[in-house]
Formats: C-alpha cells, structure tokens, sequence
C-alpha cells in the first residue's frame, strides 16, 4: 500500500504505470472471424476469455463453443478442422498464436465445434 505524506512534495509520490501497452479483449474480433469462417447460420454458444502471461509475452486464453445450423452444418463443421491451425485472423493490436477444435460433436440440436485460442498482445 502506498502512502502520501502530505508535507512531502508531488516528487516523493508514487506513481503507478501500466506495464506495456493495454489493448481491449480480441475475443470480440476473434469471434467474429469464427463466424464468418462457419457461415451465417453460426452461432455462439459460449465464449470465454481470461488473462495469459508468459515471461515474455501477455495475451489472453480463449474458449469457444459454436453452433452450427442449416442443410450443410455437419460439412461446414468438418471444416473447422481443416486448416483452422494455419488459419490468418486480422485482430488488431493482437496476433493468434494458437488456436486449434478442442472437440466437436452432434446432439439433438445439431453440429457443435469447441475452439480455444491464445491470443499475443503485438508490441
């Protein structure tokens, strides 16, 4: 705990600072590229995101779970694994330097697709 004398000069206070840039959350941005990547007629079923810190580098862990609807969901779902590793996301401030399908499946209200993904803050 800081604490301020008030006899002492501005000079002696301390001052906390942000260690390195502090970007917003990518999962919006991230979420939108999964979307897109599945068609219109995906949807969100949960989404996650929490702090990650290496020594190195901050980011964030994300979670996802999508819903896939319509004629060829079962196809599309498929699809989430082919190449989604090797996959471009534009998230500004960000890059993806993990992401890969954790587990997919299908229940009584169709085609289902688990995603989790590192995102990196780009200094």
């Amino acid at each position: 705990m800081t604490r301020v004398v008030p006899q002492s000069g501005s000079a002696n206070l301390v001052r906390n600072k942000a260690i390195g840039p502090r970007g917003s959350d990518p999962l919006s941005r991230l979420l939108a590229h999964l979307i897109v990547r599945g068609g219109r007629t995906t949807e969100i079923e949960r989404a996650t995101s929490r702090p990650w810190a290496s020594a190195l580098f901050e980011g964030r862990r994300h979670i996802v779970r999508l819903r896939l609807h319509g004629p060829n969901a079962a196809e599309r779902a498929a699809a989430y694994h082919e190449g989604i590793e090797s996959a471009e996301f534009a998230l500004p401030g960000h890059f993806v330097a993990d992401i890969q399908v954790d587990a997919s499946g299908q229940d009584q209200y169709g085609p289902w697709v688990e995603i989790s993904a590192l995102t990196i803050a780009d200094w």
